[in-house]
C-alpha cells in the first residue's frame, strides 16, 4: 500500500464515481478508481469509506480478496505469466526465473524502479496449447523459452528507448 497524496483533480474525479454509484456498488467503484490512478491509493480507500460509510477493513478486505485489485501502482507493461498446469510442466517458472533476472527485480519485487514492467504468476491464461505463455498487457505469446521471453521485452525496451 502506497500512501501517495491525490491531487484535487483526482479527488473530484473519484466523488463524481462515488456519486454515481450506490453503495452496493463498491466493486465497480473501486474497478473506476483503479482506472483513475492505476491502483487504489490509502487516501483513495479512506474517501470511498468515508463517502460510502463502509468500514476501511471492509474496503480493504474487498480489494485484497480480489486480484484485479492492486495497492501499489503497478508497471507501464504488466507480464502476465501462466503457471497453470500446463505452463509449470513446459517450464514457466525458468521464464520467471529468466524475467526476473533479465529485469533485476530482487525476490519479492514486482516491479521495475522505472516503473516499466510488472510480472506476476496468474493461475491460468486458458492458452494450454501454447504453454509455456504469458501475456504483456493485451498481447499473448506462447511456446517461450527463456530467451524467447527476455527477447520480447528486450524490445519493448528498446522501443521505449530503455
Amino acid at each position: 500500500m502506497t500512501t501517495e497524496k491525490i491531487d484535487a483533480n483526482q479527488k473530484s474525479e473519484l466523488l463524481g464515481i462515488i456519486q454515481n454509484h450506490e453503495k452496493r456498488e463498491l466493486i465497480p467503484i473501486l474497478q473506476k478508481t483503479q482506472k483513475v490512478f492505476g491502483f487504489i491509493p490509502q487516501e483513495a480507500a479512506e474517501i470511498i469509506s468515508k463517502e460510502l460509510n463502509i468500514a476501511l477493513p471492509m474496503i480493504y478486505g474487498v480489494i485484497t480478496f480480489y486480484s484485479q485489485f492492486k495497492l501499489k501502482p503497478s508497471g507501464k507493461y504488466i507480464i502476465k505469466i501462466c503457471v497453470g498446469t500446463a505452463c509449470h510442466v513446459k517450464g514457466a517458472s525458468s521464464l520467471i526465473d529468466a524475467i526476473k533476472e533479465f529485469l533485476s527485480l530482487e525476490e519479492g519485487e514486482e516491479t521495475t524502479q522505472d516503473m516499466l514492467f510488472s510480472i506476476e504468476a496468474v493461475s491460468c491464461l486458458g492458452t494450454c496449447g501454447l504453454a509455456p505463455a504469458l501475456v504483456i498487457n493485451d498481447d499473448v505469446y506462447g511456446l517461450l523459452t527463456p530467451e524467447k521471453a527476455t527477447n520480447l521485452i528486450a524490445e519493448i525496451q528498446r522501443n521505449e528507448g530503455v
